[in-house]
Order: structure tokens, then C-alpha cells, then sequence
């Protein structure tokens, strides 16, 4: 089951003292004591992406769909998920009914998975499938960061879902066995992933469901070996090409490491592209003295420069 705490509403009976009557280094150290208290009861997953004041108190830190898989082996009933809402819903689908999954933070999104909805992706999956007269097998995929929704529906048209570890694999799994596929809900990670494996870029069309019939014609629907949604990630589409050659310029000894959920331009230009984990991977075995630029979240950013200072890596 999963709940969501809303931190607008009033729970200061529930508190020792009011909040107003706490400092806040009372506060923390109130949080370390419930922390220690309860970790028979409460198992706290934290997001490589939060803060360090987050981080702090997580048992378990890691991406996405490792904490699912942390959630799914807990003892515990009590899972709290620090992360989005996608995060914490895939971690209850992977959980017992015993077990209860808790988001802190009801506002907590993700502006990519909020790019695409059911009803949205219905109509593009009727549309392309008019184009193609039924004479062209369609394969859906699904990245892991979007809702529930999304994940029953790429099952029930025999799709699948994928991770950004594992895209290169699900991809070339889906173009084996079907005429084109439709990428959602991350235009880039479609787009770089496809295009490692050899796909063009002119095989390539966006759909974007805020205009008619996508923005694209039945000809072109029809043409396309891949159909790459629209959405995209805030974060790491900020990421530039002009950022990337500054840094080659300026410091020729540094690699830079992207995510694949940066564009095209950025992940071409960049000296290394891959997950979360390849990045924090890779970084780690590097050897004493190496230096990165890291194009990805900045508080997974800062806390590696804090991990590897003691390495002579920076």
C-alpha cells in the first residue's frame, strides 16, 4: 500500500514540542534518536539525486529501481522513499501487502514522467498504428521513470520497460522482433540509445502530444523505425554542447561524463555517457588524480567530489 505525508498538514500534536518551540539542532538531533529507534521498524531509501540533509538518514542510497529491489527484500513494514512519486509507486508494486510505502513529500514529481499520461499515449498508439494500416508491428517501451499507468500499458501491448543501465538491451531486444518501436517518456535517452545502435537520425521522428496528430504526418508515423515522445528531463537537457567544448578547451586533461538523458549534441560531444551508476562506476575505479565533469544532478555531483577528495580525484 502506498501513503503519502503531506508536510502542509498539522501534525504538531503528534510532536514532543511544538515546532516553533525547537531548535533546529534539537530538531536533528530528535531525528537521530527516531532514526536509531526505529530502524527495526522503518526502512529509509534515499535517492542518489537528494540532499545531503536527506541522504543523512537514508539506510539504503541508490537509483530508482535499485531501491525498488532494496524495498522489495526489506523485513521491515514501514518503507519510506525519499525520492518522486514514480520511485516510491515502483517500489509498492515490487513490496508485500503487509507493507506499507511512504512518500514524505506529496508534491514530489518528476517533470519527465508528468510529460506523459495514459490517455496521451492511447491516442498516439491508436495514431500510429492507423498509419501503419496494421501492416507494421509496433513494439512499446517504457523508461522506468513514469507512472504505473505506463508500465501496465507497454505489458499489455507486449512492450517492456527499461532502465538507462539496460536501455541498449531492451531497445535492441524490441527492434529485433518488430518493424518500429515507440520510445516514451524520454525523447534523449530514445534518441542516444537508438542511435548506439545504429539507427539513424533521420529514422528517428518526435511525437509531441500538445499538437495535432503529434506533429507529424501519416507518412512519416509510417516511415519511422523509431518514435521518440517528446518528454525530456529539466535537469540534464540544461546541459549544453557549448558547455562541454568550454571544458575541452580549458581543461584538456578532464573527461566529461553525461547521463544519457542529456541530448543528442551534449552525450556526442561528451568523452564518456551512461547511467547513474556507470557514472558513479566509473569515477570510482578511475586512477589518483583523474578529473571529471559530471553532467547530472548537482547534489549526486557534490557528494561524489566529497567521496573521491581523499582519492586526488576532483
Amino acid at each position: 500500500m502506498l501513503n503519502f505525508y503531506d508536510k502542509n498538514q498539522e501534525n504538531d500534536h503528534l510532536l514532543p514540542v511544538s515546532r516553533q518551540e525547537m531548535s533546529d539542532d534539537a530538531v536533528l538531533e530528535e531525528l537521530h534518536k527516531l532514526h536509531a529507534e526505529l530502524s527495526e521498524e522503518v526502512l529509509v531509501l534515499g535517492h542518489h539525486y537528494q540532499s545531503d540533509e536527506v541522504i543523512q538518514y537514508a539506510h539504503v542510497t541508490g537509483d530508482s529501481l535499485a531501491l525498488s529491489f532494496e524495498a522489495q527484500k526489506a523485513k521491515q513494514k514501514n518503507i519510506i522513499f525519499c525520492g518522486v512519486h514514480f520511485m516510491a509507486e515502483t517500489a509498492d508494486i515490487l513490496t508485500g501487502e503487509a507493507q506499507s510505502v511512504m512518500l514524505p513529500d506529496l508534491r514530489a514529481g518528476c517533470s519527465m514522467a508528468d510529460m506523459a499520461n495514459g490517455s496521451e499515449v492511447e491516442k498516439a498508439w491508436q495514431k500510429i498504428n492507423e498509419a501503419t494500416e496494421g501492416k507494421q508491428t509496433i513494439t512499446p517501451i517504457t523508461y522506468i521513470n513514469c507512472t504505473a499507468e505506463l508500465k501496465a500499458f507497454v505489458g499489455r501491448h507486449k512492450g517492456s520497460i527499461c532502465t538507462s543501465s539496460n536501455a541498449k538491451k531492451v531497445v535492441s531486444w524490441a527492434l529485433e522482433r518488430s518493424d518500429k518501436l515507440l520510445f516514451f517518456p524520454d525523447q534523449h535517452l530514445g534518441r542516444n540509445t537508438a542511435h548506439d545502435l545504429g539507427i539513424k537520425l533521420e529514422e528517428m521522428v518526435v511525437y509531441n502530444p500538445m499538437q495535432q496528430n503529434g506533429g507529424l504526418t501519416r507518412d512519416e508515423l509510417k516511415k519511422a523505425k523509431v518514435i521518440l515522445w517528446y518528454g525530456y528531463c529539466s535537469v540534464h537537457q540544461g546541459f549544453t554542447p557549448e558547455q562541454v567544448d568550454a571544458i575541452h578547451q580549458n581543461h584538456p586533461k578532464m573527461q566529461v561524463i553525461v547521463h544519457p538523458e542529456c541530448s543528442f549534441e551534449v552525450v556526442q560531444k561528451a568523452d564518456l555517457a551512461g547511467s547513474t551508476s556507470y557514472i558513479i562506476d566509473t569515477i570510482k575505479a578511475a586512477p589518483s588524480g583523474a578529473s571529471f565533469a559530471v553532467g547530472t544532478e548537482i547534489n549526486l555531483v557534490n557528494r561524489l567530489q566529497k567521496q573521491f577528495k581523499n582519492d586526488d580525484k576532483k
